[in-house]
């Protein structure tokens, strides 16, 4: 979508245009249901998640502010639809926070750093999303995000998963952008904690 279309699909969108819904479904539903089914193994979960974020666009979509492209938003809410819908389906929580973040000591390091991960992956790249490449591995982070609390997930499916920048997931959060850069320090953080139980070298082998 160009910029001014955009615009202009997201005022006929407020005011309730079916044609807009319509133009917005024929253009967007074959990307969210790719996204879908990169989250969901089944094909009717991601149908329905797919449907259940059209539902959250149409009720939501006053609050688009504008500050993100149209369609950030709406993968955004695809993307959560579906990570719910794995929750649900495989009975995992959302945890708090504070529950997940790396405990340290007063020197400043970890209290438990624990033995190395596979492949070397424990010192690889800033993002836990950025350290696997198969699908079994892919789907193991996104079970992890999928507990995460809401606020921390969305900025990591901005940020990690649909890789925009900081300033357009400050945007699409309504937020700061150092406000973004916390939150998803912090929520890398707590996916690398989710993470490390699976993700570790077998020492005792």
């Amino acid at each position: 979508m160009t910029a001014v279309r955009d615009e202009d699909l997201v005022v006929r969108l407020k005011q309730r245009d079916p044609a807009a819904f319509e133009s917005l479904l024929r253009d967007q539903t074959g990307k969210m249901l790719a996204v879908a089914r990169s989250i969901l193994a089944h094909e009717e979960d991601a149908r329905d998640a797919v449907q259940e974020a059209m539902l959250s666009v149409f009720q939501k979509i006053d609050s688009f502010q504008g500050d993100a492209k149209l369609t950030t938003w709406v993968h955004r809410i695809v993307i959560n639809a579906s990570l719910l819908k794995m929750r649900v389906r495989r009975r995992l929580k959302e945890l708090s926070i504070s529950q997940l973040l790396p405990q340290y000591l007063e020197d400043g390091h970890r209290q438990d750093p624990g033995p190395p991960w596979r492949g070397g992956a424990g010192s690889g790249p800033d993002s836990p999303a950025a350290l696997v490449a198969d699908d079994e591995s892919r789907l193991l982070v996104r079970e992890q995000i999928a507990q995460l609390p809401a606020d921390f997930r969305d900025v990591i499916v901005l940020r990690d998963i649909q890789e925009v920048s900081t300033q357009e997931a400050a945007g699409a959060l309504g937020i700061s952008p150092a406000a973004v850069k916390t939150r998803l320090h912090r929520a890398r953080q707590a996916l690398r904690e989710l993470l490390d139980p699976h993700m570790r070298l077998d020492t005792e082998s």
